[in-house]
Parts: C-alpha cells; structure tokens; sequence
C-alpha cells in the first residue's frame, strides 16, 4: 500500500511537471484513477482484516474468562463480556428486570450446557432490563447467556449467604432438553394389545396391525 501512495505522489508530480502535454496528461489521470480505486480497495481490506482481529480477541478473551475466576472476584470483570451456561432455577419479573437464578454448567463444543449436574461450579444472576416473560423460561430449562459482567449480588441461600456473579443479558440460547428431542421424534408409543397414545391422546386399535 505505501508503494502504491508513492506511486501516487510520482504522478502527481509528473502532471505538474508536464502538464503542456495533453496526451501525457490524459495517461497520468488515468493510471491515477485507477491507482486510487486499487488504494481504497487496499484500505477497505485491511479494515476488515483488523475488524475480524479485534472480533477474534474478543471472542478468545471472552473464553478466557472462568466461571471460577468470575465468581472469585466478579467485582473486578465489570464491564467484560462472557458467555455462560446452566439450569434455570427460577425466574422472576422485578419491576424493572427480569431476575434469573441460574446453575452453572460447563459448555460442550456446541455451545450447549451439560446434563451432568456435578460439573456445576456455582450460580450465577442474568438479568434481562427490557420485558422478559419468565414463564418462558421455567425451571429446568438449559440456556447459554451472552452478557456483560455487571457486578455481584448477595442474597440468603438456605441457612447461609451467597454471593452471585451478575450478568446483564445480551443474548439467551435455549437448548432444548434429552425429553423434549424424545418427545418429537418418538411421538408414539405401543407396547401390545390396547390402546397406544399418539399427540392427540389414546387411540384404540385391533392387535396386531399393520
């Protein structure tokens, strides 16, 4: 890219220098045009390159980022965006909030929290400012949370105090649980003579069929 500024700067000073010449005059303004089309194409490539660098950093350093170490000193990440996932345990409309208790679970290469409870390494707060309806996310409900680290809360749990890590909801990925996949691709079940229950409820039918 600086040769092609230097190259520039050559043309730009050929055209002054020879600028009785019609027919040289016309050839720098062209190879001009064309050398500032290449520049700006130049430059338009490099700003995407450095935008996808700071994407990848960030998304690195958001990986960096334990739940751990968050919740060791979750005071110290305010600010720092993570992605995060668990177990509802409850969810709650406040009056400007919508308040979320969530187990955390460690993430697989999908991105989906694992069932295995006796990995979770503690709880967490999300909570979503604009209207979340906490009927959509009832306990159980396995989700991944993108947020940004607000600070910490402490609330009683049991005979005791707890301090959680609070996230400010960016984004929430419902991840739908073993029993529901079951549900949709065997809708169906039979064991013998009698009635089967399908979607719609029992259904009676001569045994055996075809």
């Amino acid at each position: 890219m600086c040769r092609k500024l230097t190259s520039l700067l050559f043309i730009l000073y050929t055209e002054r220098m020879f600028g009785a010449c019609p027919t040289l005059t016309v050839l720098l303004r062209r190879t001009r045009a064309r050398l500032l089309a290449r520049t700006r194409l130049s430059a338009l490539m490099l700003l995407v390159m450095f935008a996808g660098c700071a994407s990848t950093q960030e998304t690195e350093h958001n990986q960096a980022l334990t739940f751990l170490q968050l919740k060791a000193a979750p005071d110290s990440f305010r600010g720092q965006s993570t992605v995060i996932g668990g177990k509802v345990l409850t969810a709650r409309r406040l009056k400007d909030s919508t308040k979320i208790e969530i187990l955390q679970l460690p993430l697989d290469q999908s991105g989906r929290p694992v069932y295995d409870l006796t990995q979770s390494q503690g709880r967490f707060i999300a909570q979503q400012r604009e209207f979340l309806d906490p009927a959509t996310l009832p306990p159980g409900t396995r989700i991944a949370v993108t947020g940004i680290v607000s600070g910490s809360i402490t609330l009683p749990l049991d005979e005791t105090d707890y301090t959680y890590p609070v996230i400010d909801i960016k984004r929430v990925q419902v991840w739908a649980g073993p029993e529901d996949v079951a549900r949709r691709t065997n809708p169906y079940y039979y064991m013998g003579p009698g009635p089967y229950w399908g979607a719609w409820g029992p259904y009676w039918r001569p045994w055996p069929y075809w």
